[in-house]
């Protein structure tokens, strides 16, 4: 292998691995603060990156009718239990956040030609499109739930990814899709050149990741989150809310999932159901991090991707299987190391 290859293919594994490392962070998130282990956390990335496409190309994502009626669902459940409790008051808000702010949204995308508005505006649309997702999903499928065990939650993290995936089929259709670059620039270093939306994905991972780390250590929600990280029942005790914890969580790893897609929208064909091995090879990344330490997982998940990319080169009809084997150690490892407990 000569360098200048051995560069090229670091490039892209580096790349890759920004963006399994993002999502190897939400869903060690997710699953400190839920017991969740969040298989449909790829779907996300594959409607973020498929939302942004249908934008640029004028059309109203699919996207648009499923937040309609996650919001409708959520009004409906939300309402009966405010009258329930008698607390009527409450009916109004529940219908302006569940249905008024996604039919505003809806209407904005109908008056207006998404195709021709700038791409940031673009970018903040399809974010809001998917963003909310995360929370309503785990509204309708986590939180009645939410004290079952983590096989069981797992066994609903899997109804939920077939059931987003067949949505992503019949919204988007079996096409790919792939955005323009979001920049034509390219900087060459000796005898490798360096493209711009490369610099851009690492750039936007690693401030993402310091917005994380300023929010866990800066702000009472994010210590919140911490604190139900650590201990659940304790911070149950100290007045933060369970529900409310679970709540954020999901909206930070779809907001995650979302961003990531939008990045390398440019960089690869996006289909429906894209997401499920991008969201795989950041899950193998976490398991590295043993769904509990950050900066290993994100470690782990760089290492996946550098993985991944030499392995194309060695042995491409392999490069999955090599992938995906790297998680047998790590478990072997962690299996002799770690104390058992035998669960209920």
């Amino acid at each position: 292998m000569e360098l200048q290859i051995a560069l090229l293919l670091g490039q892209d594994g580096i790349t890759n691995g920004a963006i399994y490392a993002l999502l190897a962070l939400a869903l060690v998130l997710v699953f400190a603060v839920t017991r969740v282990i969040f298989i449909p956390q790829g779907e996300f990335v594959a409607f973020g990156a498929l939302t942004l496409a249908s934008l640029q190309a004028g059309k109203l994502p699919g996207t648009v009718w499923l937040l309609l009626c996650l919001g409708a669902a959520i009004a409906v459940l939300e309402s009966l239990r405010a009258a329930r409790e008698r607390c009527f008051r409450q009916i109004p808000l529940i219908l302006l956040i569940n249905c008024a702010a996604p039919l505003l949204l809806a209407g904005v995308l109908v008056a207006f030609s998404p195709a021709t508005l700038p791409l940031p505006v673009q970018v903040l649309l399809a974010l809001m499109l998917v963003v909310p997702l995360g929370p309503m999903i785990y509204r309708l499928a986590y939180q009645p739930v939410a004290d079952l065990t983590v096989l069981a939650l797992l066994i609903v993290s899997v109804a939920v990814h077939v059931t987003l995936v067949g949505i992503g089929l019949l919204f988007f259709g079996a096409e790919g899709s792939r955005t323009p670059a979001f920049t034509d620039a390219s900087f060459e270093i000796g005898d490798t050149v360096l493209q711009g939306q490369t610099i851009l994905v690492l750039v936007a991972s690693a401030l993402l990741i310091v917005a994380l780390y300023l929010f866990f250590e800066r702000t009472i929600y994010g210590k919140a989150l911490r604190a139900t990280a650590m201990n659940r029942t304790g911070a149950r005790l100290m007045g933060i809310s369970g529900t409310l914890a679970g709540q954020l969580s999901f909206t930070l790893a779809a907001a995650i999932g979302a961003l990531s897609g939008i990045l390398i929208s440019p960089l690869t064909t996006i289909y429906y159901d894209s997401g499920f091995l991008i969201g795989l090879k950041g899950f193998v990344g976490a398991i590295i991090g043993g769904l509990a330490s950050y900066p290993v997982a994100a470690a782990g998940a760089v290492l996946v991707g550098l993985l991944e990319s030499y392995s194309s080169f060695w042995a491409s009809a392999f490069k999955e299987v090599i992938v995906f084997t790297l998680i047998i150690p790590v478990l072997l490892w962690r299996s002799l190391k770690t104390r058992h407990v035998e669960a209920e």
